[in-house]
Order: C-alpha cells, then structure tokens, then sequence
C-alpha cells in the first residue's frame, strides 16, 4: 500500500502509531493474563448527535480500510516502542506478527446515521481489535464531522455548486481527508490538488486579490489573466471597486466571461448589484461565485440571491460548529474463554454519568413508511423482524483480514444524496432540533 494514498507523508511507514499508548499497555496485561485471544466484538457509535444536528454522515470508511490494511509494526516503528519501553519484548514480538485477520461490517460510507446506529463492527480476538480503536475514531470522527457539515450546506445550496476551499485553514492532511468528506456530503470540487491527487476530486481556481495586486492595475490583471486562462476564466472582482471591476472583466474578457468572484461585503447586495451589471453589460451567461466566511445558514440566506456557486472554507473543515461526532469505539461482546468455539457474553458499561452502553453484537435497520420514507432506526441484538430483514443497514468491509471492495467516491456521493432525500423533510432544516427520526431498541 502506498502511504501516499493516506494522506501520510512518504517517510510513515505505516498507520500503526496512529494509537494511543494506553492500547498496548492494554495488549500487555492481556497477553500475560491469557485474555488477549478472547474473541471479542467491538462497535462504534455515537450516544447523541452534536447539538441540533438531525442526523449524521458516515464518512471515512474507505481510509478506515486503508488504515487497518496497514496497520502494521514494522522495524523503525518496533525500535521506537522498545527505546520508549512502552511494552516488553513478549509483546513487541507478538506486535511484529501483527497482521488483522478479522472482519469488519458497517453502514455504507455515505449513509446517514442516528444515536446507537452501530457505523462499525469489528470482530476478532480482543488483542487484534484493541489496536484498532484510536486509527479507527480518529478518522470516523473527523471525516464524518466534516460529511455532515458538507451535508447540510449542500441541502442549502440546492442545485448550486459547492467549492471545497479550506485547505488553508486546518492542518495539511487534514485538508486532505475534509476534501474527501465534502465530496462525500455533496461538495462538487476542490481547490486542494494533493486530494485531487488522491482521490480523484475535480479541481478548480483561478486567482486571489495577491494576483490582481501584482499589476500596476487591476485591468493589466485581468488582461493577463484571461490572456492566459481564456474567457471563460473567474475573474475577482472585489480588491479595489466592485462596478468599475466588473466594468473591466467585460470590456476585457467580453460578454462570454466565465464567472466573477465576489470575496467580501454584503453578498446579498452586492450579488444583485453585480448581476443587474452583467446584464446590462450584455454578458448574460456570466456567473457569480461567492466566498467569504459561509456557512449554511450564510448559504440559505443567499437563496434568493443571483449566485450561481458558492466556495466554502472555514467552517467546512471545522465542521461548522462541531469538528466531531464523539463516536466511541466499545467491547459490546466477548467469549466466555479463550476458546474458540466459547459463546459470546453480551457485557456493556454500566457506570453512571450518561456514558453506558448497550452490550451484544447489533443489527440495524431502518423501517420506512409507505412512501419509503424513514421512520425509525431499529436497532436489535436478536433475530431481524421479518419485515425489516431486507432494510439491513450493515455490509461486510473486511473478512479473515482482507478488505472485500473499494467504491469510488462518485459511487459513495449518490449514496449519501439518495440516504438524505429518504429522511423526512425537515431533515433539511437548519433550525436546531432532535434526529429527525427515533432509535428503537428491540
């Protein structure tokens, strides 16, 4: 596996670091108390939405399978442990076999979720499962965070394009993976060309007001800009005067002017201002991107307003407000002993302060009304109610160790738009409010 295809610098070996100390120490005293080969299933889920959240976004899956399939402890990473003395040499060896060899289900990357959804199932033997967690939520939380604020500014944009521009504001492979996730919740291209790179995103951009003040004039900017992109360039037109800017970019590029990029200001006025101008100036076909500080609720309030795409920076890759999920990653069920045909024992946390847990290896499924429309998230650990034995939401990811599929992100992108228009319509809201539909328990 190239590193480079996890958004890992090329001298990462591997995603085996990517944990926290405590989960070998853990693997210690299990090897020595002879616990560590228990079969054990482990899931993550979160126990509530972020605050007014009405539903979430699994995303993240497909660089989950990425990093268990190289998830591995190889010699630079082995000296580092031993140097540290993080574990002894009995666990180091059994560290340097290490390989996954158990399966993996979960909801679809690009399907919805609600409180208990159980996103992800891990299975094995507890040692191997163990090492998983912090790789594993590290990434679901992150990109599923992102996914969701994608969501709901694509809900709001309606059928304008969204622009990912927020490579500037967080840490560089972060932006990485946020470019991914905003594809996923409904973004239609990226200024990021190393997720471009990556993952195949359509990229775009053109210029910033840096260019436009390099010249000794803002009409010497736009000739050389459109003399070297063409007329159908973006051309910015907020560094000096908007009117005379936009009086410029037409004498200059003429009425086949790609679009103008409006950066700052009152964008409600200022867009019907420069549209009327367009108009009058006889470039009709000329469209209008807005930046600057959006969010959702900055996106709906432009609903009204003659924008033709908007690009999103800030608060995409902080996930508007709520830059995580909170999923945790618990042991739901274990053998009774270390043999391998040993039942499996339900066993849950059960501590007060809001943090337990529900024990037993889970189906999902979600039952939808007449109109297909979503209902409830049913949620069991027996058998599946005959009339929700085809609405299953769990897929089989990795079996014996191996990954069994990799969808393209185009693949995962209509998913996720058909599992949304599936909720109830005030799903879309933006008000806050309680998931939009209920976890039942059976």
């Amino acid at each position: 596996m190239n590193t480079a295809d996890l958004g890992l610098p090329v001298d990462v070996p591997s995603t085996a670091l990517f944990t926290d100390h405590y989960e070998l120490t853990m693997l210690q005293a299990a090897l020595a108390a002879g616990t560590a080969e228990r079969r054990s299933v482990f899931e993550v889920f979160t126990r509530r939405l972020p605050e007014g959240r009405r539903y979430g976004v699994v995303a993240g899956t497909g660089r989950v399978l990425d990093a268990v399939e190289n998830f591995r402890f190889d010699e630079p990473v082995l000296a580092f442990l031993r140097e540290r003395r993080v574990v002894d040499e009995r666990t180091l060896d059994w560290l340097a076999q290490y390989r996954f060899s158990g399966d993996v289900w979960g909801y679809p990357e690009g399907e919805v979720y609600f409180p208990g959804s159980p996103v992800l199932r891990i299975e094995g033997s507890f040692a191997e499962c163990v090492l998983l967690e912090t790789v594993v939520l590290s990434i679901l939380n992150h990109d599923s965070a992102i996914a969701a604020a994608a969501s709901r500014m694509a809900s709001a944009a309606g059928d304008r394009p969204l622009i990912e521009m927020g490579a500037r504001r967080t840490h560089e492979l972060a932006a990485v993976a946020s470019s991914r996730a905003a594809y996923v919740g409904g973004f239609a291209t990226t200024s990021d060309l190393a997720a471009g790179f990556r993952y195949g995103i359509p990229t775009v951009g053109t210029s910033a007001h840096a260019f436009t003040l390099l010249h000794d004039s803002e009409r010497d900017a736009f000739r050389a800009q459109v003399d070297s992109l063409g007329a159908g360039t973006t051309l910015l037109v907020d560094t000096y005067d908007v009117a005379e800017a936009v009086r410029a970019a037409v004498d200059i590029a003429g009425p086949d002017l790609g679009a103008v990029r409006i950066d700052s200001g009152d964008l409600l006025l200022v867009a019907h201002r420069v549209r009327q101008q367009l108009d009058e100036l006889g470039a009709t076909r000329t469209k209008i991107v807005v930046t600057s500080d959006l969010d959702e609720y900055a996106i709906a309030s432009l609903a009204a307003a003659p924008v033709d795409a908007y690009g999103v920076g800030t608060q995409l890759v902080t996930g508007s407000g709520h830059p995580t999920c909170s999923m945790v990653y618990k042991l739901v069920a274990r053998a009774a002993s270390a043999d391998p045909k040993a039942p499996l024992v339900p066993v849950a946390k059960r501590s007060t302060g809001g943090k337990t847990s529900i024990g037993g290896r889970k189906w999902a499924a979600r039952r939808r009304d007449a109109r297909g429309v979503a209902e409830a998230e049913v949620i069991g650990t027996g058998p599946v109610p005959a009339d929700l034995a085809d609405r299953q939401l769990l897929v089989e990811l990795i079996k014996g160790g191996s990954v069994l599929a990799r969808e393209s992100l185009d693949v995962v992108r209509d998913r996720h738009a058909a599992a949304r228009d599936a909720l109830p319509l005030s799903a879309t809201q933006l008000s806050r409010g309680e998931a939009v539909i209920p976890t039942e328990y059976v």
